[in-house]
């Protein structure tokens, strides 16, 4: 069964989030390899993080993490019930626990495009992490992008979630949900395909080295692949709202339409 959505769908962006990214880099590598070889191949790479902030995760990426548990309410002593045993002085309940929040350990995985001959790395497609898109993880992977550049590597990015700080930061680009960029080695310019919630997917360039052609990667292809063989509908309830942060009045609006129309045309 496919998506409702003719592009990106937002409710991919909570818990399932890590199920998703680590597919769409395999189908990538997939839907690319028979256009690269002989002379490049595409490599599946893993970088581990942590989350040392994964508070604002909860409930989203994190939905099994306890927030907070109150305790028994603060006891209370009336006049004829003394508070302590002469002496003792009495301890002042807490009026609440809260768990001790640890780092979450990401693994986050790359597409990397190396040429056969030597095995360097010619370009990276980053898919962003939540956890790229807020501090500390934010200035990392701002380092991340910066040597990547400094390599001579060209640098695909594929921002499929909605929540967080873009890495890439320029007054030109719009207030839009999704952004796919491409920073071509060495150029001084990135191009950037806005996504709207009602668009689909663009087919966008992977370039490799001079002389060679750039090759295509249709990504509304590739997303509608991993929806389908994941089988996600099982896992979404589309009569609830999709994971935050909210969308606007009029995105609501047609997204509702969007669902009653694919609710019906599926009865």
């Amino acid at each position: 069964m496919a998506s409702p959505f003719p592009g990106m769908d937002p409710y991919l962006e909570g818990y399932l989030w890590p199920d998703l990214h680590n597919a769409l880099a395999a189908k990538i590598r997939q839907a690319l390899t028979p256009v690269l070889r002989p002379r490049y191949m595409a490599r599946l790479s893993i970088y581990v993080v942590e989350d040392t902030a994964p508070e604002g995760e909860i409930g989203i990426m994190y939905p099994d993490v306890e927030v907070m548990r109150t305790s028994e309410p603060p006891v209370r002593y009336t006049v004829d019930e003394p508070p302590a045993p002469s002496g003792a002085d009495v301890v002042t309940p807490a009026a609440l626990s809260i768990p001790v929040i640890l780092p979450v350990e990401i693994q986050i995985p790359t597409v990397e495009i190396r040429d056969t001959a030597q095995n360097q790395l010619v370009t990276s497609i980053e898919i962003i992490s939540p956890v790229n898109k807020r501090e500390p993880g934010l200035t990392t992977y701002r380092h991340k992008r910066q040597r990547l550049y400094q390599a001579g590597v060209h640098l695909l990015e594929l921002d499929l979630v909605r929540r967080g700080t873009r890495p890439i930061a320029h007054a030109a680009v719009p207030d839009v949900p999704y952004l796919i960029t491409l920073t071509r080695a060495q150029s001084g310019k990135t191009d950037v395909w806005p996504v709207r919630l009602q668009d689909p997917l663009p087919t966008v360039p992977v370039p490799l080295r001079r002389p060679d052609d750039d090759v295509s990667l249709n990504l509304g292809h590739v997303l509608r692949e991993v929806y389908d063989e994941a089988a996600y509908e099982l896992s979404i309830d589309y009569r609830q709202e999709p994971p935050p942060p909210a969308l606007p009045a009029d995105t609501r609006a047609w997204m509702r339409g969007l669902l009653e129309r694919a609710a019906g045309a599926s009865e």
